[in-house]
């Protein structure tokens, strides 16, 4: 996509410098990672995801040609796209890279808000003096990063944060688009309505049913009709659609959750085997818990049946924790308060929510806590058991660490 010459980003009309807001997308990351290895492959139509009962990680332009989607089960991938080459995935290699891709921002600015292993925000408003104008500091995003790790980038520029995501959605791919603050409604005005950030299926749906289809009409409909008809949603929506979003770049954001799932080969139907699947997801997630020092004052369950119907129930924890046992009993009573299940399970996950910082102080308060659900001496042992188990991993990180419970079934070839 050709690059948008706009000399005044970055330049407000009473002459005070404007922000200037990129956010960097990379074009399908997993594919493009896979075929830094295998150049042969390009061109042709690829699909990242496991093998078996998998979801879709990533897929190719050609391959999303044929309606190929992020996160559509594989098995239907596969049906409307049957020569696409299916790829193992290597989150190893992902990470890696994320984190290469990640650092050199920090060279840029120490503006930085990560969104994902594959897109950030980034303020480069005190950077134009360095780098030059808005134009060339996009070139030099897409070049640098082309040049340093192989990967094509897409980048939007703008003076407010949504704006600029939604310019590097319109560059796709391996592109660079601006859009100056004289130009903002414009641009806006132009877009279609599910193209505002947050704005979904349903949503679009919800806003053609009385006539709204692109971002001008909402822009043109009253805000007090748009609250009576949205609430609060509508009030932000008209907000959006005149281009106010006041929100900087957040260089540090806090995990909000922290979480595991796991879609099985074979549907499960006996308790033993989903209380066998989430221990080992209660041992993943107090591990990545611990990892980030951080502690969750809620569980939440996720089950998905054989018709793809999915339930979600959470949980509130008396005490903040990072221990798996605790994690673990939750996910039981929400699985046990789900009642006679009508169908196998597909999928299970476990979720651990509502994060804090404060772990060694928690976890000293639960072992003290005379009328905590488990006792001081069992809560002492298992901060203790965890953080050895934590060190053997560190120590051998190809080593798996796992309940004797969840080994034994591994051993034996069942799901998990």
């Amino acid at each position: 996509m050709a690059s948008e010459r706009c000399p005044d980003v970055g330049r407000a009309g009473d002459g005070v410098r404007s922000p200037v807001i990129a956010h960097v997308d990379m074009d399908a990351f997993y594919v493009e990672a896979e075929l830094l290895g295998r150049p042969e492959l390009r061109g042709r139509k690829l699909i990242v995801a496991a093998a078996g009962r998998s979801v879709v990680l990533s897929a190719s332009y050609e391959a999303r040609a044929d309606g190929v989607r992020s996160a559509m089960p594989l098995s239907r991938a596969q049906q409307i796209s049957p020569q696409s080459l299916v790829l193992e995935p290597h989150m190893g290699l992902y990470r890696e890279l994320s984190a290469g891709i990640m650092a050199y921002f920090d060279t840029i600015t120490a503006a930085k808000e990560q969104l994902s292993v594959d897109e950030a925000f980034l303020d480069l408003t005190g950077a134009q003096r360095l780098m030059g104008s808005p134009q060339r500091m996009g070139e030099r995003l897409r070049t640098d990063i082309r040049a340093q790790f192989g990967l094509p980038a897409s980048v939007g520029i703008a003076d407010r944060k949504f704006i600029a995501k939604i310019a590097s959605q319109r560059a796709k791919p391996d592109g660079l688009l601006l859009v100056p603050p004289a130009a903002r409604l414009r641009f806006l005005h132009s877009l279609p309505v599910n193209a505002l950030w947050g704005v979904g299926a349903k949503t679009a749906a919800a806003l053609e049913q009385i006539g709204l289809r692109t971002v001008e009409q909402v822009a043109q409909t009253p805000r007090e009709a748009l609250k009576q008809r949205f609430g609060a949603t509508g009030e932000h929506l008209h907000d959006l659609a005149w281009g106010h979003d006041s929100r900087p770049v957040i260089p540090h954001r806090e995990e909000k959750s922290i979480g595991a799932e796991e879609t099985f080969e074979a549907d499960l139907s006996e308790d033993a085997d989903l209380h066998a699947e989430l221990l080992d997801m209660a041992h993943r997630v107090a591990a990545r818990l611990r990892a980030a020092e951080a502690s969750a004052q809620g569980v939440a369950l996720k089950l998905r049946y054989k018709d793809f119907t999915t339930l979600t129930r959470s949980s509130t924890l008396h005490h903040p924790t990072q221990s798996a046992p605790v994690l673990y009993d939750q996910a039981r009573r929400l699985l046990a308060g789900l009642g006679e299940r009508p169908q196998p399970v597909r999928l299970v996950g476990l979720r651990a929510e509502r994060l804090s910082r404060d772990a060694a102080e928690l976890q000293l308060a639960l072992a003290l806590d005379a009328d905590a659900e488990h006792s001081a001496e069992q809560a002492g042992a298992w901060v203790q058991a965890e953080q050895a188990l934590d060190a053997v991993a560190h120590r051998f990180p190809k080593a798996r660490v796992q309940p004797a419970s969840v080994m034994r079934r591994h051993a034996r070839g069942q799901p998990g």
